[in-house]
């Protein structure tokens, strides 16, 4: 299917921010210092420029607001719901970390819940159609989750000097990388399962092959749903994605521990948080790229 850089961006950010938020929401940072406020001030910043990429993925933006009410039926709408409901508590948390050096753990707490609700219900965006075999599977909105997760741990270790958030932050990594690498496995051996053999009924003669196409110009399902990529970009585009996104992040923490408190240390954890916003670009724009939708077994 065709990348959509606003998608991406959105899926991206997004997932960042709500991963600083849950650290924030449990407590991990004390409220007092300036750390906390910064670290308050990036995961609204990294939740609100993504929300504000979304949409420019809509025909008419201006009319967003109808998409929350369509809440009972549609994820994208959950979704909606979802980020401004969370946006609310993680406010008033920062609030508190401003102006009273404190925080409240009963909206912490609801913070944490919000955020990852809202992750999951992005991933279920796609996770939820049955027209893209590679996406739907329970392992999309885990792989969303495990990528939200160890990105948050991993900024929150640029904000802070505890040991604990940096050894969490490489777990979550190897975590995320695993959690990915059984997708990709997945989606590579897949079976289609609607193909031009069992769409046309005609599978017992042989292999079905276009004869003509529908039509001789380009249309929107072309344009969206056709967009191929070679294999061999598509592998190059892993490694670089798994190299900054998860490989270089690593080995920046583990070099971070071992340096100890500073400005190298600090220095190095700002490169790691750079390359792995870098690394999951990347896997996003593959995740878009490389996905079959069965409308274009029609042409």
């Amino acid at each position: 299917m065709h990348p959509a850089f606003s998608m991406i961006i959105f899926t991206t950010l997004s997932g960042l921010g709500y991963g600083l938020a849950i650290v924030l929401g449990l407590g991990l940072f004390d409220p007092a210092l300036v750390a906390t406020k910064l670290a308050y001030i990036a995961s609204l910043a990294f939740i609100g420029t993504g929300l504000l990429a979304s949409l420019f993925h809509l025909g008419n933006p201006q009319r967003a607001w109808r998409a929350l009410s369509q809440w009972r039926s549609s994820w994208l709408s959950r979704e909606g719901v979802m980020a401004i409901a969370t946006f609310v508590p993680l406010t008033l948390s920062a609030a508190l970390a401003f102006f009273a050096n404190r925080q409240d753990v009963a909206l912490g707490l609801i913070a944490v819940l919000g955020s990852l609700t809202t992750v999951y219900c992005t991933s279920m965006i796609y996770g939820s159609l049955r027209t893209v075999d590679s996406w739907h599977t329970r392992l999309t909105p885990v792989c969303f989750i495990s990528f939200s997760l160890a990105g948050g741990f991993l900024l929150a270790s640029a904000f802070s000097t505890l040991l604990v958030l940096k050894l969490l932050s490489i777990l979550l990594l190897l975590m995320a990388l695993i959690v990915k690498m059984r997708w990709r496995n997945r989606s590579a051996t897949l079976m289609p399962l609607s193909t031009p053999e069992s769409a046309t009924g005609l599978g017992f003669i042989g292999k079905v092959r276009l004869f003509e196409r529908p039509h001789s110009l380009d249309n929107y399902l072309t344009r969206e749903m056709g967009f191929r990529i070679a294999r061999k970009h598509a592998a190059k585009l892993w490694i670089i994605s798994l190299m900054s996104g998860i490989a270089l992040p690593v080995v920046a923490l583990l070099t971070a521990m071992a340096l100890g408190p500073g400005i190298p240390a600090q220095l190095i954890m700002v490169i790691a948080v750079a390359s792995h916003i870098l690394g999951v670009l990347v896997e996003r724009w593959l995740f878009f790229a490389e996905a079959k939708h069965a409308v274009m077994n029609y042409y």
